[in-house]
């Protein structure tokens, strides 16, 4: 592999974040907003639309990232990148840089169903809103600073953590200070205001009825009944466990299961527990060496483990053996993991490499579920799993 295929891309940002795009959903949206302003116009443009000439799909990723406060030169950016499928590539430049200044978007999310991108920052968090862009004949995605301010999540300092449900009308953001806010969306009143609830939120889930949401500390596992605001179990780690993810399975059947990522005295673990009961089922060593990033795929049937020394494996949920193993080509920490919703054939690779100093983004072809994979060699971004 040579760094100028079309798999392999550079952008110039070093990546904490990442998501899949819900491009059809925003597609509808913008239409919608479109219609609603042609309506007020007083003559009709007689210009016939070409959108309906794309008919092939279009595939995005959403990244975060980028140097920080410093002087480093590395601008912080929120960046979109078009995946082709087809020709298993990346777009060569991003479809959009939005640059967020001295603010580093440390964590973020994306709206399931089209209203946006909520990044956190080192104090706040900011909605940010995809627009219609005339820059790009093919690509006309835009990102935008939203005019709606998020005032309940205004000077609450560095969240670690944040999600919403499947159906995006509730939102879950955890702190570093070990605060637990949960909001109805997009409305944003505040349903659970928990100012402890960990001594720091690691990780964040919710089930995909979205009846439960999991919190997670360095030592303790909660599952909060999202109607009551009320904790139903608490889950405690093992002597030698320190828990690093946390995870529903998205398999919506009568036996939905909870995976906990473990780091071990022997490597990475996951834990497996029942959610009736909320009593460990099995612990499987899947790994030798920690793990720093963990997900579930979209049907409940793989688990993705990314690990210190930048490996990938893919596992199956029903047996726990490896499927699928990928080393990477650089020294480098897998940080983020994301199954995309409609199992393509893919992966993509996102990492810092340790000798140039150059963010790469790389997409591949593995099993049948398409995964985006953050690598970051930042030991810093290491401790805050670890706690």
């Amino acid at each position: 592999m040579t760094e100028t295929s079309s798999d392999l891309q550079k952008y110039g940002v070093p990546f904490y974040g990442a998501g899949w795009v819900p491009y059809n959903h925003i597609k509808s949206k913008l239409a919608s907003q479109e219609k609603i302003e042609e309506d007020k116009k007083e003559e009709k443009d007689p210009t016939p639309s070409n959108d309906d000439e794309i008919t092939t799909p279009l595939n995005y990723v959403v990244l975060a990232g980028g140097g920080g406060e410093g002087r480093s030169g590395i601008p912080n950016a929120i960046v979109v990148s078009h995946v082709n499928f087809t020709s298993n590539s990346l777009s060569d430049q991003p479809v959009v840089k939005h640059e967020t200044g001295s603010d580093l978007p440390y964590r973020m999310t994306v709206h399931p169903h089209g209203d946006g991108i909520i990044c956190a920052f080192q104090q706040s968090c900011r909605l940010f809103e995809w627009k219609e862009s005339n820059g790009n004949e093919a690509h006309k995605l835009g990102v935008k600073v939203s005019e709606k301010v998020l005032i309940q999540l205004e000077d609450v300092g560095q969240q670690l953590a944040l999600t919403f449900n499947s159906e995006g009308s509730v939102l879950a953001v955890g702190g570093e200070d070990g605060s637990l806010r949960v909001f109805k969306w997009p409305s944003m009143k505040i349903v659970l205001n928990e100012a402890q609830a960990h001594s720091s939120v690691k990780n964040l889930d919710f089930s995909c009825d979205g009846k439960f949401l999991v919190s997670l500390g360095s030592g303790l596992c909660r599952i909060w009944d999202v109607t009551s605001s009320k904790v139903v179990a608490s889950l405690a780690k093992g002597n030698d466990e320190v828990f690093a993810f946390c995870r529903f399975s998205q398999i919506n059947d009568k036996n939905p299961h909870l995976y906990i990522a473990a780091v071990t005295d022997y490597g990475g673990s996951i834990l497996t527990y029942n959610t009736t009961t909320w009593k460990r089922i099995r612990s499987s060593r899947v790994v030798r060496e920690a793990i720093s990033a963990f997900n579930v795929s979209s049907d409940g049937k793989f688990l993705a483990v990314g690990t210190v020394g930048g490996d990938l494996f893919i596992i199956d949920s029903a047996n726990m053996r490896v499927q699928m193993m990928v080393k990477k080509a650089h020294l480098g920490l897998v940080t983020a993991l994301t199954f995309s919703p409609d199992s393509r054939l893919y992966t993509i690779y996102l990492f810092y490499n340790l000798f140039s100093a150059v963010p790469l983004v790389r997409i591949s072809m593995i099993l049948r579920n398409a995964i985006l994979n953050i690598g970051l060699w930042f030991l810093h971004h290491w401790t805050q799993v670890l706690g």
